[in-house]
Parts: C-alpha cells; sequence; structure tokens
C-alpha cells in the first residue's frame, strides 16, 4: 500500500453532497480523482511533447488512436461521436 499524507481541504456543501451520493468514502473519491487528473496531464505532456517533435497527428493516426481506446474499453459507439 502506498505511503499517505493527511491533509484537508475545503469543499462547498453540495460538492461534498454530491460525492456522498455514490460512496461514503470521499477521501478515496478525492484521490482518485486526483490520481486520474495527474494520469491524463502526464498523457496531455507526452502529445504535446510528441507533436512538438514529430508534427501533428494525421486524421488516420487520430482514427486509429480512438479506435483502439474505445474498442479497448468496449464502447465503440463512444468513438463515432468522437
Amino acid at each position: 500500500m502506498p505511503s499517505t499524507t493527511r491533509v484537508t481541504v475545503t469543499f462547498p456543501g453540495d460538492e461534498v453532497a454530491e460525492i456522498r451520493t455514490p460512496t461514503d468514502n470521499v477521501s478515496g473519491h478525492v484521490a482518485e480523482t486526483v490520481a486520474r487528473q495527474i494520469r491524463l496531464q502526464a498523457l496531455c505532456d507526452d502529445l504535446r511533447r510528441h507533436e512538438e517533435e514529430r508534427g501533428g497527428f494525421s486524421d488516420e493516426e487520430l482514427a486509429e488512436a480512438r479506435a483502439r481506446i474505445f474498442d479497448s474499453a468496449g464502447s465503440s459507439k463512444d468513438a463515432d461521436a468522437a
């Protein structure tokens, strides 16, 4: 188990109520959301660096990436909407 550090954050009450709707584990939900945001930022940084070094992605590359992402998630109809 990774080490943890206790922090205190303040949220508007209605947002806390929304978090508690699917789960009573507010800390776990917030930690998961922050981790997802960190992964997303790292991915964005990697994509930006790739484009700076090699140029933009072609339409074919983007279509292949969408197919891989959405097919692996089992939701190919989402790829059509993207």
